[in-house]
């Protein structure tokens, strides 16, 4: 596969490691992927579970948060190794093994549990701006939206970029909860002893697999698979080696940083909650109201608002990044970054506004348990045919994990797998013990013994059949037939009076032949014209005009026809509406090369150009 054809292809092998000579430089050239991975080990849906266990049961839970890093880092690390020694994704993967029918449900279940997450982000986010300033909770959901934007300028800036921005949020949400700690005092034997595994009683059974279940995120499996291939690296065994060690040692460091913000919550509630005998603290709103006044300090309540902020912004970023990957993979469908933010918020954006209307406050807490469930059932339709994939020494070759690995990871599917499956069972049931209507209680049974068929399939299926050749490239087969293309008849140009403006008639002239028709186009942008159109007789119009005549002039000297026309307010619209006047065959237009916030503050025409005419477009740089 070319790299047009590779998992998250914008950003694919974008960082050279093999360029880096320097050996801290080019082990740190490595470090990143999991640190996009790790956010989503600390969103806003972990927070209740970790407030639960800890003002319940005081530090005697944490052994538990400590067993379910160790389950994520191991997942985490047959992620990179599957991303790096096969070129391709989980999605991809999968899209090889399984039939067409059996992807697309997984394809599905892989974007519930991507809405769920973002749902669980955006109320986390929504809450933080409640608690901060007060903003009622709907204007919290509808101003979440607007992260998309955010997302699609470090997105236009570079994977590393992006990396560096999540590494930000992530130290700010990290020194947050290390002054939380400072004013919390815990105490440090207690503190000790809760590494000890124990269970108090089937309460703390519940409570530990909700940590279980909201720790280790099924598209957190898909994304890792895919950003471990924005590093360049050679292909010999020697570099796939020390790529697989550096990408362990990266995730190592960012899930453990992940540990410590969800240990922090565990332990403020234990030594802070628990302790005073406040045992029912479950809700991040009275988490929120309780931390001052028990702590004796403002601050408390006030960074605990920030973090949440800054975790529900940065988880929110990977939720987007898996979505395209699974999209990409499942279906062989690639849409516009911002199309895909776009659907990924509103599918979590529309639930919350109805359950915000309908229930008010009261149900948001609620929303986000439920956010968990939806994630517990999908879980292990990600994990399962991973540790496949990682066994396969036929497409891994000398790569394929141990005996001892295949051992740990198939534990783990029963584990995870049971536990989420218990989970699930036991919310079903509370359902069915509501006033539910019937046909609905009969489809969800139906769904429930659905999804159990579906997790036998995903089983079996890869020991009888074997890997069939499916093709997962985006883009089809090209057929090339050259076809003998005639000169341009008549050729638009646009003209902003810049530098740009000599290379653009330069390359214009080349395209040209003798009795090909020049059309000059040259757009006013003052304030007067954006008010008064082709009525305007400011300065900037009357000088524009001189110009325009002179270019005329010019190319009328060279032996061309050519046809002057001047537009006004929307350069796009204006230049479009002229090749189709006029009946262009090519338009040149002239690129200043800026990007990134350069485009935002002065405008982007070239790219918006490309889509509204229907003929052929020369930039001239």
């Amino acid at each position: 596969m070319d790299k047009q054809h590779r998992s998250l292809h914008d950003v694919h092998s974008s960082v050279d490691i093999t360029s880096k000579k320097n050996g801290w430089r080019k082990i740190m050239a490595f470090f990143g992927p999991a640190y996009l991975v790790s956010v989503g080990y600390m969103d806003p849906g972990n927070w209740a579970t970790d407030l639960a266990g800890g003002s319940q049961f005081g530090y005697t839970l944490i052994w538990v948060l400590l067993c379910s890093n160790l389950i994520a880092l191991f997942l985490q690390s047959l992620c990179t190794r599957l991303g790096i020694v096969r070129g391709k994704d989980l999605a991809q993967c999968n899209r090889e093994t399984y039939p067409k029918g059996m992807n697309f449900v997984l394809y599905l279940l892989a974007e519930i549990a991507i809405a769920a997450c973002d749902l669980a982000e955006i109320l986390g986010m929504a809450i933080g701006l409640q608690l901060l300033f007060g903003l009622d909770l709907m204007w919290g959901v509808l101003i979440s939206f607007g992260d998309t934007f955010l997302l699609l300028y470090l997105q236009r800036l570079g994977i590393r970029k992006m990396e560096l921005f999540i590494i930000g949020t992530i130290f700010i949400i990290g020194m947050c909860f290390l002054i939380e700690m400072f004013l919390a005092k815990p105490d440090m034997h207690a503190l000790a002893k809760g590494f000890i595994p124990s269970l108090p009683n089937t309460q703390a059974l519940y409570i530990a697999i909700g940590i279980i279940g909201a720790t280790v995120m099924p598209h957190n499996l898909y994304l890792h698979s895919a950003l471990v291939q924005t590093r360049k690296i050679g292909k010999d065994h020697n570099s796939i080696k020390k790529a697989i060690k550096y990408n362990f040692w990266d995730s190592a460091i960012a899930l453990n940083l992940a540990f410590f913000v969800n240990a922090a919550i565990l332990i403020l509630a234990a030594s802070v909650f628990h302790k005073n005998g406040m045992t029912e603290v479950a809700e991040l709103e009275d988490a929120h109201k309780l931390l001052s006044p028990t702590i004796g300090s403002e601050w408390a309540s006030r960074l605990f608002a920030v973090a949440l902020i800054a975790a529900g912004q940065s988880s929110t970023i990977t939720g987007t990044l898996a979505g395209q990957i699974v999209m990409e993979g499942y279906l062989q469908l690639r849409i516009s970054p911002a199309l895909r933010r776009i659907i990924t918020r509103l599918l979590a954006v529309v639930p919350a506004v109805i359950v915000i209307a309908l229930m008010g406050n009261k149900g948001v807490g609620k929303l986000l348990i439920f956010s968990q469930v939806l994630l517990s059932m999908q879980l292990s339709f990600a994990i399962i045919p991973l540790i496949y994939f990682v066994s396969d020494k036929k497409q891994m070759g000398r790569y394929a994990i141990p005996t001892l690995s295949k051992i740990i990871g198939w534990l783990i599917v029963v584990l995870v797998g049971g536990l989420n499956l218990k989970l699930v069972y036991e919310s079903i049931q509370d359902i069915l013990k509501t006033d539910l209507n019937p046909t609905l209680k009969i489809l969800l049974v139906i769904g429930g013994i659905g999804l159990l068929v579906l997790l036998a399939l995903t089983i079996i299926y890869p020991l009888y059949k074997r890997t069939h050749k499916v093709n997962i490239d985006i883009h089809k087969d090209a057929v090339i037939a050259i076809t003998e293309v005639s000169g341009f008849n008549t050729i638009a140009v646009a003209l902003d009076y810049s530098e740009v403006d000599q290379k653009t008639i330069s390359y214009a002239l080349k395209l040209a032949h003798e009795h090909t028709t020049m059309v000059l186009i040259h757009v006013v942008e003052s304030a007067a014209a954006l008010r008064s159109g082709p009525e305007t007789q400011d300065y900037e119009t009357h000088k524009d005009l001189k110009r325009l005549r002179e270019y005329v002039d010019f190319i009328s000297s060279k032996g061309y026809n050519v046809i002057s026309v001047m537009g006004y307010t929307n350069r796009v619209k204006e230049i479009a509406k002229s090749c189709e006047t006029y009946a262009a065959d090519l338009l040149v237009v002239g690129s200043h090369g800026h990007r990134g916030l350069k485009d935002f503050i002065y405008g982007e025409t070239v790219n918006n150009l490309r889509h509204k005419v229907k003929i052929p477009v020369f930039i001239a740089q």
